[in-house]
Formats: structure tokens, C-alpha cells, sequence
């Protein structure tokens, strides 16, 4: 299903509910940003973090969304970031880190996945199946969700309350912290893990692939999770995060928004930071 027909078949706290698992209330919300700050940028590579500051912030021209965003690339030693403590409702991009918990929990007692754990795992990443994450985060629960949120030195994610985990508290430091364990060797996620849920991530449906992959590089494996929520206040919530390797890429990029007035904004603001960076590191040979 495309979003266009999400967007015409849920709208109000419906689509809230489909997007996140969960019923909204009507006076949460994210805390807006009381100032604007700067996209930051530095690298190894002469001129390159300059010009990614340059393009981002260029991208986000005239665009209303509050926008947090971390991006990094190995191979020359780039980061750039903008906003990327603020806290922001997960909406379905959560799901990477159930999936991560529920292989970091296992791998602690040296057990393979059941078939129904597989089977709602993958579901819940390819699909971003609400039933299938809210079976695996009752299955796991809030302790092993912090468990593994303390491993992974992701200090300011906060589990979602009482089942609603589309309302965990995430930044884009700690989904880049996650796309850092996902993506290289570490001690708190296994070869076959990271292996798993990279497969899992490069498996998601067609009609679930905007966002980051936008103007990545036909040589580069994309692997990608999207979320979207609309609440009652600041809007839509439509996040992207991402992995690209393969072939000389190794880089990762996360974007977060609210204050969305349609999830298309949402997805246009997203894609067009996402063009800007992928452009400026494949013209720097990244």
C-alpha cells in the first residue's frame, strides 16, 4: 500500500493508531524547538563537510517541519548533525530496536530464533506490521527493551509506556548509535544479527522505500525503516533511517520531523535532505 492511499484511508487519531499501534492522546506531544540551529558538519575530506552543510541546510529551505538529522560516513570520516538530541515520537522506526533487542536477548543465552519469532520479525520490518511488534514488545517487555537500550549506549531513547511503543522517546544520536552497531563489527550485536536485520531491512516493500534511499547510488545495498504517526499537536511525525554499503559505501543517514501538515511533507523533506547527502558523498568518492 503506498502512502498516498494511508494518507486518504486513515486520517485524525485513526491514522495515529495504524502508524503506531497505539491510542494518542490528545495532549501529548513532542516539545518544539525554541531555536534554529545550525547544520553542523566535519571531515577527513577536504572542502566535503563544508559543502554537505552547505546542501542540507539548503534542502531545508522554506520547509516548515522541525527536522533533526545525523549522518555519517566512514570511509572519510564525516558526521553531520542538526538537532540530534531533541526527542521525537518513534512512530514505526522503533521497530529496528525491538528487532535488535529480541536478537541481543537471545544471543545472550546463545539461542537461534523460534519460527514465530522470525516469522513476526520479519513481518514487522518488511511490512511494518503493528500486530507483530506489539506481540514481540510484549514478548520482550520495557526491562529488556532498556536492557538493551543501556548496551547500545542509547542514553536518551525512552520506552514507549504500557504497550505504546510508536510512542518511544527517540533522538537522532541514538538511531545513529543503532545504524553504527547495525553496520559494523561490536560486542553487543553479533555477525549473524546485524547480518539479520541488514537482510530484513533491505527486504522492505516497495511502497515502504522512500525516504533516506532517495538519490542514493545505484551501486549501494540500501537498507531502510520508515515511520510515520499524525497526533493532535505539531502534525505529522515521518521519519526515515538508513544503511548504504556495498561496493565502496559505508554510510548511514537518519532524518526525523514533525510539525508536518501532511505526511507528504513529511517524506519531501526527508527525500530532500537524503539527495543533497547522497549527491555531495558520491561526488567526494565516498
Amino acid at each position: 500500500m503506498t502512502h498516498q492511499r494511508i494518507l486518504r484511508r486513515a486520517r485524525g487519531p485513526l491514522a495515529a493508531a495504524l502508524a503506531a499501534g497505539v491510542v494518542v492522546p490528545v495532549t501529548a506531544g513532542a516539545v518544539p524547538a525554541t531555536a534554529v540551529p545550525a547544520v553542523t558538519c566535519t571531515s577527513d575530506r577536504t572542502g566535503l563537510g563544508a559543502e554537505l552543510a552547505k546542501d542540507i541546510t539548503a534542502s531545508l529551505k522554506g520547509r516548515k517541519a522541525t527536522t533533526a538529522l545525523v549522518v555519517h560516513d566512514r570511509t572519510t570520516n564525516t558526521h553531520c548533525g542538526l538537532r540530534a538530541t531533541q526527542q521525537f515520537d518513534s512512530a514505526s522506526v522503533v521497530k529496528v530496536t525491538v528487532l535488535a533487542t529480541l536478537l541481543w536477548d537471545a544471543g545472550k543465552t546463545n539461542r537461534e530464533l523460534t519460527e514465530r519469532e522470525t516469522d513476526l520479525a520479519t513481518a514487522m520490518i518488511t511490512k511494518s506490521d503493528n500486530a507483530s511488534t506489539s506481540a514481540l514488545w510484549k514478548q520482550l517487555g520495557r526491562t529488556k527493551v532498556g536492557g538493551f537500550l543501556k548496551a547500545a549506549g542509547m542514553t536518551r531513547t525512552v520506552p514507549g509506556a504500557k504497550g505504546s511503543w510508536g510512542l518511544t522517546q527517540i533522538t537522532a544520536q541514538d538511531e545513529q548509535r543503532l545504524l553504527s552497531l547495525i553496520t559494523a563489527k561490536n560486542t553487543v550485536l553479533s555477525a549473524d544479527s546485524r547480518a539479520f536485520i541488514l537482510d530484513r531491512m533491505s527486504e522492505v516493500v516497495p511502497s515502504q522505500r522512500w525516504g533516506v534511499p532517495a538519490g542514493a547510488p545505484a551501486t549501494a545495498t540500501v537498507q531502510v525503516k520508515n515511520g510515520w504517526l499524525q497526533r493532535t499537536t505539531h502534525g505529522w511525525r515521518v521519519h526515515s533511517v538508513g544503511a548504504f554499503t556495498g561496493k565502496g559505501h559505508d554510510y548511514t543517514i537518519t532524518v526525523l520531523t514533525y510539525d508536518d501538515k501532511t505526511m507528504d511533507d513529511g517524506i519531501n523533506t526527508i527525500q530532500a535532505v537524503a539527495r543533497a547527502v547522497h549527491k555531495d558523498l558520491v561526488r567526494a568518492g565516498a
